[in-house]
């Protein structure tokens, strides 16, 4: 098989294991819940639609998609992955499929994703907990997790692997990370690549007391909630013009709490993900568990909890433009798609300077980030 093949036919493997439902905000929303809202009218129901979670969570623009990755991950060897003993019955290279409480993904040794192209959106990677290795073909690197996040602006394109490892060779190394594609405008689809650490210690919590004196406590991850503002994402994202109200926020209440969620401004897209938690009520209305609600975003709205309860907040103006996607490419149109293979292959978007794609650091290695320029930034 030649060089190009063997290339295009990893590209549509990672297609699959990336962004299967990156079109299905585009499909018949017959499934759902609907109601018909006007916006102005603050009597009717504020919710538009709720739809069960998988693996893969459907997103509105300006999101592209949001994938939830929970593993029990096991002990680690000398190798940072997993006794071999577990990789019988999966499918290495491409393990999606939960197995002994975790999945190996793309990895083979480690588990994780390693090194694959991205073109003309952003990742924004929120780790709750575990560890992630990355490496890319700028020659910048990083070991983030526990509360990190990582903001990273593909633009014309750039070659990284996120991989997993298994640092603790005495006891289990559960991993829980959402990664949330954000879209760029056309005119910032060929900026050059970047990335921006945000890290735990640099990330406010947003507080509301209820009446009863339970405190939900919000991280702002992007965007502006009440007087907390977030750190400042990457200069080209959509995400860096206050007009767009882009949102990111993970809220966790108490049992028997009440939250109250503020209105955004009219054509603002709002939808929250109950990932964590028993039951839920939004605006009186009961929600099952591990369910996607997609909201009226110009109404305050009221959320109680019966549990511990986990919601992620994703908000955003709509781009509004065609999104044309082939697995790790997102751009207007099929030319450019085109075009982005063509360039891959000739260029390999800088080519891959490290020892292996499944690029994983030293165990002793702490938290820390390098740069493209140089620049190095190291944490506790």
């Amino acid at each position: 098989m030649s060089d190009s093949l063997k290339r295009r036919s990893f590209l549509n493997r990672l297609s699959l294991g990336l962004s299967t439902a990156l079109l299905a905000p585009l499909n018949s929303m017959s499934n759902s819940i609907k109601n018909s809202i006007n916006p102005q009218d603050t009597n009717v129901n504020p919710i538009k639609s709720i739809k069960p979670l998988g693996f893969q969570w459907e997103t509105q623009d300006p999101f592209l998609f949001c994938v939830h990755h929970e593993d029990k991950f096991p002990q680690g060897n000398e190798l940072m992955g997993p006794a071999q003993t577990h990789f019988k019955g999966r499918h290495m290279g491409d393990d999606f499929i939960i197995k002994d409480g975790f999945r190996m993904y793309h990895g083979k040794t480690v588990p994780g994703f390693p090194g694959h192209p991205h073109r003309g959106f952003e990742t924004i990677t929120v780790v709750r907990e575990g560890l992630v290795d990355h490496a890319d073909s700028l020659g910048a690197a990083g070991r983030y997790g526990n509360g990190d996040v990582q903001w990273m602006t593909a633009g014309k394109g750039v070659q990284h692997s996120e991989m997993f490892p298994l640092l603790k060779a005495d006891k289990e190394n559960p991993m829980e990370l959402f990664q949330i594609w954000l879209n760029l405008p056309k005119k910032n689809k060929m900026v050059n690549p970047h990335f921006k650490m945000l890290w735990k210690e640099d990330i406010q919590r947003y507080t509301y007391t209820d009446g009863n004196k339970n405190v939900s406590s919000v991280e702002v991850i992007a965007g502006k909630l009440g007087n907390i503002k977030a750190p400042t994402p990457p200069p080209d994202s959509w995400a860096a013009d206050p007009k767009n109200e882009v949102g990111v926020w993970n809220i966790k209440m108490p049992a028997n709490a009440v939250f109250l969620l503020p209105k955004a401004s009219d054509g603002i897209n709002r939808t929250a993900y109950f990932y964590e938690g028993n039951s839920l009520f939004v605006a009186g209305q009961e929600i099952p568990k591990y369910s996607a609600i997609e909201l009226v975003a110009n109404v305050d709205i009221t959320i109680r909890s019966t549990a511990e309860t986990s919601i992620l907040i994703l908000q955003g103006r709509p781009i509004g433009e065609v999104v044309i996607q082939y697995g790790p490419f997102v751009m207007n149109t099929k030319e450019e798609i085109n075009q982005a293979f063509e360039d891959y292959h000739q260029t390999k978007f800088g080519g891959w300077p490290w020892p292996k794609y499944d690029q994983v650091h030293a165990r002793n290695k702490g938290r820390f980030a390098k740069h493209a320029d140089g620049r190095l930034e190291e944490k506790a």
